[in-house]
């Protein structure tokens, strides 16, 4: 009876401040870009103020160390914001368009408008940045918002909602804290947009519930996102590039490669790079290095340890790491080969440090096999060969592809980010960000034209 009561409360208090939210749009929506700017620039002061406490937090949280935290939480929010106080004034002009010569005597333009009460569930794997960012795009589109992060990082959470209260009143931002329930009261709620980071299957529950207020939604999910190392690539650079995208976050990462498609010439030089590219990162003993964080909770790394041992237990090998600790959550940097598509580790993504390895003979065959996946959040080729690159290209389809690098293109301000079907619906950052918060209304005004001729 008393978490029936508790839930009724908390349902009452959602309701009231989705209210109250809903009662300020049109306040917001008349703001100006200076008056914008100021909110944002609240964000980056506190931001910038309060880094020890967001390391700290982080740690508490599953151990991310200082590096990690500056270059994947912090760095990434300040740099997000910095670019939108530079171009908001021009994204918020109306967007003048041609006039077709059958509309001759009309003017027309595209006017960018909040769409109003904006919800942003947030994941754990980047807890502080995967919260700020799509939060600062609705403020710079000149929404409310309800941020829900996730309780998987609760001290992260906790900082969250302390920043969040000290710097707006509830009918402008608000946190709502809690597990899947408090998502579910939320997303009952007509939300004018959504925004949610986190898996497919749990992307789909949320489109799901959105369709029955036809909320927009933006779905930042994940999958199998492959590498290919071809014959001609660097392998040394590529495997230390793709070293440090697999295991920062101790892998728990969107965009981290899931596994290797690597042109078997070069296999066994690939192993003995990446191995290499560990132990400089890591030192001997990954588990006893400052920088190499923890599974963020014990559930998870029974599901890592899982996909580990089935796959062991059906013929892979290790051919580096595979120590595990649950006691500690913790999971080597681990390389398997001789895997198979039996093998629960590549059917599901895998977000941890376990890096699989599939050989390939030729270029169609490496691309039939990610063909005959969903269509990843990422594409990484590795390659100095021209006709390769654009036949991997050509004969694929992802939400974003980095050429000879890993992962780094989730910073850059001037692309957008985002996936294509199971890894993703829409694209946010920087203009992508903004429009994606914005609806973008048609208005033509007549003067005297060609369609007068047309009425009796």
């Amino acid at each position: 009876m008393e978490k029936i009561i508790i839930d009724n409360q908390l349902e009452a208090e959602i309701l009231k401040v989705f209210k109250t939210q809903r009662a300020n749009t049109q306040n917001l929506a008349n703001t100006n870009s200076t008056e914008r700017k100021a909110k944002l620039q609240k964000i980056l002061n506190w931001t910038l103020s309060h880094e020890v406490e967001i390391g700290q937090a982080l740690y508490a949280d599953f151990k991310k160390n200082p590096a990690e935290t500056n270059l994947g939480e912090i760095f990434g929010v300040v740099g997000e914001i910095k670019h939108l106080i530079k171009h908001l004034n021009s994204w918020m002009k109306p967007q003048s368009v041609p006039t077709p010569l059958t509309m001759i005597g009309t003017s027309a333009h595209v006017r960018f408008e909040p769409k109003g009460v904006c919800l942003v569930i947030s994941p754990w794997n980047y807890p502080f940045n995967l919260s700020i960012k799509p939060l600062v795009q609705a403020i710079a589109a000149g929404n409310t918002v309800i941020l829900k992060p996730s309780e998987m990082t609760s001290h992260t959470s906790s900082l969250l909602k302390k920043m969040l209260t000290e710097l707006f009143e509830a009918n402008e931002v608000a946190v709502f804290e809690g597990d899947a329930t408090v998502s579910q009261l939320l997303l009952n709620q007509p939300f004018n947009h959504i925004f949610f980071t986190g898996s497919p299957n749990v992307g789909k529950i949320v489109m799901s519930e959105a369709a029955k207020n036809l909320s927009s939604v933006t779905l930042e999910l994940g999958g199998k996102s492959p590498c290919i190392i071809d014959e001609t690539a660097n392998i040394k650079k590529s495997a230390e590039k793709i070293a440090w995208g697999k295991f920062i976050n101790n892998g728990q990462t969107c965009i981290a490669p899931d596994y290797a498609l690597v042109h078997k010439s070069v296999e066994n030089e690939f192993i003995t790079e990446v191995n290499r590219a560990i132990k400089v990162m890591y030192g001997d003993n990954p588990k006893a290095s400052n920088d190499y964080c923890r599974i963020v909770n014990n559930r998870h790394f029974n599901r890592l340890n899982g996909l580990l041992q089935e796959a062991i237990s059906k013929g892979a090998n290790i051919s580096g790491g595979g120590e595990t600790d649950g006691l500690e959550n913790y999971v080597a940097p681990t390389l398997l080969t001789k895997v198979n598509d039996s093998m629960r580790i590549m059917n599901e993504e895998i977000f941890g440090p376990i890096l699989p390895i599939v050989s390939y003979s030729t270029n169609e065959e490496a691309i039939t096999y990610i063909k005959n996946r969903e269509k990843p959040l990422a594409i990484y080729i590795n390659s100095r060969k021209e006709s390769n690159i654009k036949y991997f290209m050509d004969n694929s389809s992802a939400g974003g592809t980095v050429i000879n690098d890993c992962v780094i293109h989730y910073g850059h301000t001037e692309i957008p980010f985002g996936g294509i079907n199971n890894s993703g619906i829409g694209k946010s950052g920087g203009i992508w960000g903004f429009t994606e918060f914005s609806n973008q209304r048609a208005v033509l005004r007549q003067k005297f034209g060609t369609f007068k001729m047309i009425y009796p």
